[in-house]
């Protein structure tokens, strides 16, 4: 630490120990300096104290944490780790937060409320499943998710180990941990065996718990359950172990206990029919369930306790009669304890009456012989080696044997009971993995301690060196994990006492070797322990008894009482009194105590009591074995099963001994942390680096530590690394691990000093301005007030004195009139002669200042001139030089290039292939050639008037200049114009320079360009190669697939496969080739800018869209409204670039209109094509040859393809349409707006291509069809003159000629064309120039204006006048936006109508051509065909037949994609469906109608059961299901659904059948999807909502990081993929937006979209809020702060898609409440008021827990008291909450479809050829 740090200082909280309370808090009130012998401090309420100090016999007190470490969720997140520390944070949530569970690094402190809290239903399982241990509140659901995930996910077995005290809840912490692994871990199949491991749970309550006096329900056994589970972690079984049965309970209690629950509740229904006969009564009645005085229980029912019991025996599969056998053996014991045995008069023994009626009940229950067991009861058999015989029994000794019975019996019957519950909880099937719960005693110490309490005082030093040597392991993996130098930690290592007990001659071995002695006896065996051990550490000798002896356990001193010691160990059981048992006539209890290892033949035997034998029976094995030995034995067991698995430890604490809900006794507490190791834990923690911060936690805990210059760096560790080495001197006291810094104990404390210093003094600082603001407004008001009284009193004052002035005025104006005469005089004179001196003064020094300056200003013109002039000859010896080489290199390229020329004119072959079919493009570059050097020349004209322009205005500003100068006599504002001059002529002479520059960059880039676009062809070349190869190589391949078909198959998929990457390559080579030629043309429009406007930048006011480097017509300024293309993007990119963008939506249009006009052109050629061959046929009907056939399917191909294309690029159109939007919705991301701008100049470059591609198809098919028109014109006409010569070459060569001639007119045409569109577009171009000169002249002005005015400015008034200006623009900019907007919309409105207008021309078109080619494969009939088709109309049916169908529901459902429509009217598979259904209707076939119906919902079942998780399919088919529904609703013929339809759909309604039925069966079909679909949304969103809603930082730097604990920072999150990822707000709601866009686009009915967003924002809120409810490190001002900004996001998102209606935002109410009550104030009675008023959406027990969990982030926050939380609760206590915590996130809002009718009609509906549904017939 630092060196001016000393802990002990004044104002320092410490511990001091209490004889009352433990430990008690006080303060240092004098700095405490190291030596001295008294530390003076000051108690809670105000006592002095003065608390002397030793170095050995009195240390310094322990410190206190700072307040905001205190409450939190795990121990071992204290900065000081020790006794009073965890005592008082467990003290502090117990009492205050109401919280029973606290983590103390691997250990869960359980502590006893003793009262039902609501914090265990499956909604609270369902809330911790599948979290990470530390990101909820401590609870035993944590703990159980822990190790199901551990076991999961390392493959390993679990064990959680529960132990405490007798009442600490142990029980019931183990029920709850297996109640949550059957919830969690149900089993797969139908077995339940999840039940029957919770069934077991009564039972074992019943036969092994009993009332103490620390606990109603204490369980004096210990149980260790497996529960298997499968590969897929289903329960599939359990087992049960079960240690040291409490049989001396059977027939003892002590005062105020009782018997096991399994007597009493046999009594409670001894009135049963069925028990009468077991002769029951009253519990009283008995001797062994009334010792205790008490046989009941406050608040339990033992009858009703039975009948759960009874339950649970039925459900684990024991039938009634072996419950029947059960009872009966209980009950047997209870009256073999009313057996009355008489003592005879010697003493020596004892007899039974003859008569006692629970003796006859006994044998009767039992099935044994009454005369036998009367016998043996008072009698034992003694054998010696040579005989046997019966010895008579003292009573004392009669009623112990009895007694030692009725404990066998019942220890059997237990172990019966738990061997056949494991037998029903065992499985076939093979166990993958278990979870062990152990639910065992804990450490215990009574002012009597015998056998019982040694034994278990045992097992937890076993345990205990278990837990040790674990908590230990895990710290040296922490440490080793993070490269950590370590030393080996001391930690208590109990081994010497488990050996003083266990080992060879320990305290068990000399026990046993006691009980073989046979007269040894208790106090034999204390004589031996104390020779044998007095020289043990652990062992000691009570100084006042000499039959006991003191075991020094690692919790506490223990002693042992010896009386009864052996007796216990033996167990001792009669032999003959067990054969009688074993003799039973019932099978059940004969069962019992037969050997389960015996032979098979002592099973079958009898014994006989009588009969005596030579040679005595070898005793039982079983009894042979103490109970020490067994004991042993499967404690040894128990330990080898837990050390084989990972433990996860729980201690249960029992905070009183009176059973006082939430009432805690500090000293109880202590003793039972330090005897359950939590303190060890802690003091093993501490011993280490127990406080660790990852670096970004700690990084945004103490920034504010940090300066501004260390906050810059980007490596955070290092700033960590600085900012301690600066704040913590001695490096010991921490260490820097690999993603951890570790501390020592106190160093985060002082760490938190110093930020509590810090904030203190800035808020010092902030309250020192706000109050001396204050005191400033008061001053002002005092000193207003003191003015005003002043002026008043001065008045009256003033008055006064102006009398006295009246008075003296007289005798002054005298006075003042002489002396004014006489000093004026003088006053004259003397300025005379000093102006005199000035003027002559001041003359000489202005002449000398102007000499000076006139020869300055005569030498610079000199300067200038000879710099100007050498400056000039270098530039043009340079320029000359430049112009030389540049010649003599051109010179070189130009011969070079001659020879070439010369080589190629040689060929010619050359020159035939370069005239052929090359005259159009040589024209057309040649025009391009001339087109482009017009253009650079006009440039350059341009660019030369735009420089006169210029110059003309310097010399204007010169002239200003001059007269400026002349004007003025000052020479500020000379110097500033001066400057101004000389800075336009720097920016003219900069423009200059960029130009050129930008100029030499376009030419490198354009001869790159050229480079790459040359390697793109190459390549594209070698790739058709390829592609024609492969197509090759499939041909043959399925030319040989009849032969081989396996095989073959994987081949053709195989190469499919590479066919289809080698077309990805080639589209990918033809994007970026389209990527290249885009910035060619980019950099060539800049180069222009550049150009037109030299020194000038634009501004978004002054940009034009009407520059085009196409050779297309350019779009005049008028056409901006009209265009297509203009949708949104100046909302997103600016004025600059959504001009470009919208220049480039005009060109698209533009082509658009022109492929439509040229296919209007082909239409019209196509009909006289058409009128031609029908003119010939007529004439002459002769078959039309094979050749003009061919041209004809050429020529409609052609067409076909051309209309294909021109859907092609409509839907392109859309594409970038719907880029546009989305870019426009995520317009804060820069990259995703770089792409969508990327994807639109590829969209656009490849429609360009294929654009000019079809242009050329059209222009040669145009020139086929005239030169077929001509040649068969030629042909009749040779006809009809029967010219023989055929084959001469003559009218071949004219034949060709006409070709030739044709295809130069229509060449000519083109030409035309285009040199018109080049000439408009120059003009275009030479206005827009012209439009921009004025633009820049007004620009000039206006700034020349500007700068005149700011002259003459303050600099205040030009800042002003700054602000105003650009406030102004920003205005004009707006408006001029709005505008611009409000014509994108009109234009999209038209343009929508013109797509409508398109698509139905290309369905009349398609129509129109499939007609034609029918007529033209049918000449004779072409007339009749035609007027029947213009006769029938589409009547909105499809017809298909019947050996279709299972392939329309292939194409229509089975196979179909939602991308395969998404272009096409939404839910266009509905529609399709029900025409052909109207068509089943139509022609009454009913058979058909029901098969379509009933194939058609059974295959969208199939759809969706295979895509059960995907959002896009489930929503694509709810809105077509919907649809279908909707149809048949809408064309049923009811009247109620036919108010909305038109003539023309109330014509095409059903006529023959009632579809009721089918439209009930697709209701429900579509709930059943509506539900999926929420299934799936839910699934995709659950794991993003904590982490976007309560984690994410959606306003930087708000949320506060507090020290972690050990949960936080080694649990199930430490693994090697770096923990779980996280989600921001803006992540979810992107996702939402997802969802609804997928919706909106397939055409879900906007009630159903609505119901699905509601659903889902039910979701987040109850996820949220149950989290919130969860989690104490949310809960804090800060965090509420974050929810509500969160929850407004969601509602603005709401707003933007009109989903506010829906409802949904009320759904948000409760989240927003509970954020709000994050926020208000929570101390006085206002705000409990105000607080009770505004949370009316949260129940009662959410606000308490809420205001419970409330934890501040800052010293400065202050905790909810706890009056005030009482306040809240009696306020609140009249509602009528329900009682549950949790919101239910699984529940399910009902869903309603409103009928929605479609305004399509299906006459209307265009299907497109791309769902190849040909066989459908439109009727």
């Amino acid at each position: 630490m630092t060196s001016d740090y000393y802990p002990y200082s004044q104002y320092t909280r410490v511990w001091i120990p209490d004889p009352d309370d433990v430990w008690k808090a006080a303060e240092i009130t004098r700095d405490y300096k190291e030596g001295e012998a008294v530390l003076h401090l000051k108690l809670e309420d105000e006592t002095p104290l003065e608390y002397p100090v030793g170095p050995k016999s009195n240390p310094l007190p322990f410190l206190r944490n700072p307040d905001i470490l205190v409450g939190e969720n795990d121990l071992t997140a204290l900065s000081y780790l020790h006794e009073p520390a965890v005592l008082h944070n467990l003290r502090v949530r117990f009492l205050e937060s109401n919280h029973i569970y606290t983590y103390c690094g691997i250990v869960l402190v359980a502590i006893n409320p003793y009262e039902q809290l609501q914090i265990y239903g499956e909604e609270v399982i369902n809330a911790y499943s599948g979290q990470n241990m530390g990101d909820m509140d401590p609870h035993i659901f944590a703990v159980a998710e822990e190790a199901y995930k551990q076991m999961a996910r390392d493959e390993r077995n679990q064990s959680i180990i529960v132990s405490g005290e007798s009442g600490a809840g142990k029980t019931v912490s183990a029920k709850y941990a297996m109640r949550f692994f059957a919830t969690v871990g149900g089993s797969a199949n139908d077995t339940n065996v999840e039940e029957k491991v919770l069934a077991s749970s009564p039972i074992m309550e019943a036969i092994g718990n009993a009332k103490t006096t620390r606990n109603d329900n204490s369980s004096r056994f210990g149980k260790y359950i497996q529960i298997g589970f499968s590969r897929r972690y289903h329960i599939i079984g359990a087992n049960m172990r079960t240690y040291l049965l409490e049989k001396s309970r059977v027939v003892f209690q002590a005062e105020d206990e009782r018997n096991y629950h399994i007597f009493y509740q046999l009594c409670a229904s001894a009135s049963l029919p069925e028990f009468r006969e077991l002769g029951l009564t009253s519990a009283e009645d008995f001797t062994f369930t009334s010792l205790g005085e008490n046989i009941f229980i406050e608040g339990v029912n033992d009858a009703d306790d039975f009948i759960k019991t009874r339950e649970a025996f039925t459900l684990l599969g024991i039938k009634e009669s072996s419950q029947s056998s059960i009872f009966k053996v209980i009950a047997s014991i209870l009256h073999l304890g009313n057996v009355e045995i008489c003592s005879e008069r010697d003493g020596e023994s004892c007899h039974i009456s003859r008569d006692d009626v629970h003796l006859q009940h006994f044998c009767r229950l039992l099935g044994v012989e009454l005369q036998q067991m009367e016998h043996w009861l008072c009698h034992r058999k003694l054998a010696t080696t040579s005989e046997t015989y019966v010895k008579n029994m003292s009573s004392k000794q009669a009623s112990n044997a009895r007694d030692a019975l009725a404990k066998h019996i019942y220890a059997r019957m237990f172990d019966w009971i738990v061997e056949h519950i494991n037998m029903s909880l065992q499985t076939s099937s093979k166990q993958h993995s278990f979870i062990g719960v152990l639910d065992i005693y804990g450490f215990e110490t009574f002012e009597v301690n015998s056998f019982e309490q040694f034994c278990i005082n045992y097992a937890n030093e076993k345990l205990q060196q278990q837990f040790n040597s674990h908590v230990f392991k895990l710290e040296q993996e922490e440490y080793m994990k993070e490269q950590i130098p370590w030393t080996l930690i001391d930690f208590y290592d109990n081994q010497p006492c488990i050996d003083l007990i266990e080992a060879k001659l320990g305290i068990l071995d000399l026990l046993d070797e006691e009980c073989k002695v046979p007269k040894g006896t208790d106090q034999n065996w204390a004589q031996k322990l104390y020779k044998q051990h007095s020289s043990s550490a652990h062992f000691q000798k009570p100084r006042m008894s000499n039959v006991s002896f003191i075991i020094i356990h690692f919790a506490d001193k223990v002693e042992y009482q010896c009386e009864g010691f052996l007796e216990k160990n033996r167990d001792t059981v009669y032999e003959e009194q067990i054969n009688i048992l074993k003799a039973s006539q019932f099978q059940l209890v004969a069962d019992l105590f037969h050997d389960k290892d015996g032979v098979s033949s002592s099973k079958s035997s009898r014994v006989n009591v009588r009969a005596a034998k030579p040679t005595p029976k070898t005793p039982n094995r079983e009894h042979r074995k103490t109970v020490g030995h067994q004991f042993r034995s499967s404690l040894h067991l128990l330990m080898e099963t837990l050390n084989a698995t990972t433990p996860h430890y729980v201690r249960c604490i029992k905070p009183n001994d009176v059973k006082e809900a939430f009432s805690f006794d500090s000293s109880r507490a202590v003793q039972q942390l330090r005897a359950c190791g939590v303190l060890e834990t802690i003091r093993i923690s501490a011993a280490g680096y127990p406080s660790r911060w990852t670096y970004p936690d700690f990084f945004s805990r103490y920034r504010v530590l940090l300066k501004k210059s260390d906050m810059m760096s980007a490596d955070k560790k290092l700033v960590c690394r600085n900012l301690l080495e600066t704040l913590i001197k001695e490096p010991d006291m921490y260490q820097f691990g690999k993603t951890k810094i570790f501390f020592r104990a106190g160093q985060v404390a002082y760490l938190e000093k110093i930020r509590a210093d810090k904030f203190r003094s800035a808020c010092i600082k902030i309250q020192k301005t706000v109050r001396g603001w204050l005191q400033r407004v008061r001053y002002r008001k005092i000193r207003k007030s003191a003015i005003t009284l002043q002026r008043y009193g001065r008045g009256y004052l003033a008055r006064r004195y102006a009398e006295f002035l009246r008075l003296s005025r007289a005798a002054l104006i005298c006075q003042k009139q002489y002396r004014m005469v006489r000093d004026r005089r003088a006053f004259l004179r003397v300025r005379q002669a000093v102006v005199t001196i000035q003027a002559y003064t001041r003359g000489m020094f202005t002449r000398r200042i102007y000499w000076e300056f006139l020869m300055h200003h005569k030498a610079m013109i000199i300067q200038k001139s000879v710099r100007g002039w050498l400056q000039r000859k270098k530039f043009r010896r340079a320029r000359a030089a430049a112009i030389i080489i540049q010649c003599a290199y051109r010179r070189r390229l130009a011969k070079r290039q001659l020879q070439q020329l010369k080589i190629e004119a040689r060929s010619a072959q050359h020159l035939k292939k370069l005239n052929t079919g090359m005259e159009n493009k040589i024209v057309q570059l040649q025009r391009k050639m001339d087109d482009q050097s017009k253009e650079l020349k006009s440039q350059n004209e341009q660019l030369q008037q735009v420089n006169i322009t210029l110059g003309s205005e310097v010399n204007k500003l010169q002239k200003q200049l001059e007269q400026a100068r002349s004007q003025q006599a000052g020479g500020g504002q000379l110097t500033s114009l001066q400057e101004e001059l000389d800075r336009l002529r720097e920016e003219l002479q900069e423009a200059l320079a960029h130009n050129k520059k930008l100029e030499e960059e376009h030419g490198t880039e354009k001869q790159s360009l050229q480079q790459r676009v040359e390697e793109l062809q190459r390549e594209n070349s070698l790739l058709k190669t390829e592609k024609e190869e492969m197509n090759q190589i499939i041909a043959q391949l399925s030319k040989s697939s009849e032969v081989d078909g396996s095989s073959v198959s994987q081949k053709e998929a195989t190469l499919q496969k590479e066919l289809d990457q080698e077309r990805q390559r080639y589209q990918n080579l033809l994007k970026e080739f389209s990527r290249l030629e885009q910035r060619y043309d980019n950099l060539k429009e800049e180069v222009s800018l550049n150009k037109f406007h030299p020194g000038h930048r634009r501004n978004p006011s002054n940009v034009s869209s009407l520059e085009s480097d196409s050779n297309y017509p350019s779009i005049s300024t008028s056409e901006v409204g009209d265009t297509e293309d203009s949708i949104q993007l100046v909302e997103e990119m600016g004025v600059e670039k959504a001009a470009m963008d919208i220049s480039l939506f005009m060109k698209l249009q533009k082509r658009v209109r022109e492929l439509e006009t040229e296919r209007k052109r082909l239409q019209t050629s196509v009909d006289k094509m058409e009128e031609l061959a029908k003119r010939k046929g007529s004439e002459s009907r002769s078959p039309t040859s094979e050749t003009e056939t061919a041209d004809l399917a050429y020529d409609s191909l052609k067409r076909q393809e051309l209309e294909t294309e021109n859907k092609k690029l409509k839907n392109d159109l859309n594409e970038l349409r719907k880029t546009i939007s989305e870019r426009a919705s995520q317009n804060n991301s820069s990259n995703e707006l770089q792409d969508g701008y990327n994807l639109l100049l590829s969209q656009l470059k490849a429609a360009t291509e294929e654009l000019d591609a079809r242009k050329e198809e059209v222009l040669i098919l145009r020139t086929q069809i005239v030169s077929t028109a001509e040649q068969q014109g030629k042909n009749n006409h040779i006809e009809s003159e029967n010219v023989p010569e055929l084959n001469s070459k003559e009218p071949i060569d004219k034949e060709e000629a006409a070709k030739d001639y044709h295809g130069l007119t229509e060449s000519k045409k083109l030409l035309e064309a285009q040199l018109q569109t080049q000439s408009r577009q120059h003009k275009d171009e030479l206005e827009a120039l012209h439009t921009q000169i004025e633009l820049l002249r007004d620009d000039i002005e206006k700034k020349q204006e500007i700068l005149n005015y700011m002259s003459s400015l303050s600099p205040e008034a030009k800042v002003e006048y700054s602000v105003q200006q650009e406030i102004t623009r920003l205005t004009n900019d707006n408006l001029d936006l709005k505008e611009l907007v409000e014509k994108l919309e009109k234009n999209e409105r038209k343009l929508k109508k013109q797509l409508r207008i398109y698509m139905k021309k290309v369905q009349e078109l398609e129509a129109s051509m499939a007609a034609a080619q029918s007529s033209r494969s049918k000449p004779e009939l072409i007339r009749q065909v035609t007027v029947q088709r213009k006769e029938k109309d589409f009547e909105g049916m499809l017809e298909y037949n019947k050996e279709d169908e299972a392939l329309l529901l292939k194409t229509l459902i089975t196979d179909m994609r939602p991308s395969l429509v998404s272009a096409t009217v939404p839910c266009l598979p509905a529609y399709i469906l029900f025409m052909c259904i109207r068509h089943a209707d139509y022609i009454n076939d009913d058979q058909k109608v029901e098969a379509l119906l009933t194939s058609t919902i059974n295959s969208i079942k199939k759809v969706l059961k295979k895509n059960n998780d995907d959002f896009e399919m489930t929503s694509f088919w709810l809105a077509n299901t919907s649809r279908l529904l909707h149809c048949l609703k809408q064309y049923s013929g009811d009247e109620a659904f036919m108010t909305q339809n038109t003539s023309k759909q109330n014509e095409h309604c059903l006529k023959n059948f009632d579809l009721a039925e089918y439209r009930q069966v697709l209701s429900d079909l579509s709930i059943q999807i509506y539900q999926q679909l929420i299934k799936v949304a839910e699934g995709i969103i659950q794991p993003m909502i904590v982490s976007a809603m309560l984690e994410s930082e959606s306003i930087p730097s708000l949320a506060g990081v507090k020290p972690m604990g050990y949960r936080n920072r080694s649990s199930s999150m430490d693994t090697d993929a770096g923990g779980p990822s996280s989600y921001t707000l803006e992540a979810l709601i992107r996702q939402l937006g997802q969802f609804h866009g997928i919706m909106r686009d397939h055409g879900l009915d906007p009630e159903i979209a609505g119901q699905v967003v509601r659903q889902l924002f039910h979701c987040i809120n109850a996820t949220t809020l149950n989290n919130l409810l969860l989690r104490k490190d949310v809960c804090s001002w800060s965090t509420g702060m974050q929810l509500r900004y969160n929850t407004s996001q969601m509602e603005e998102w709401l707003r933007a898609n009109n989903l506010y209606q829906s409802n949904a935002a009320a759904t948000l109410e409760p989240i927003i409440q509970a954020a709000q009550l994050l926020q208000v104030k929570k101390k006085t009675t206002q705000d409990a008021e105000a607080i009770c008023s505004l949370c009316t959406s949260l129940t009662t027990q959410q606000i308490v827990k809420i205001l419970n969990l409330y934890t501040p982030l800052n010293e400065f926050e202050e905790r909810v008291t706890v009056s005030f939380i009482r306040t809240i609760q009696n306020s609140l206590q009249d509602r009528n909450d329900p009682p549950q915590l949790l919101l239910d996130t699984k529940q399910t809002f009902p869903v309603l479809f409103p009928y929605t009718p479609s305004a399509l009609s299906l006459e209307t509906l265009h299907i497109p050829a791309s769902l190849d549904l040909n066989f459908l017939i439109r009727v």
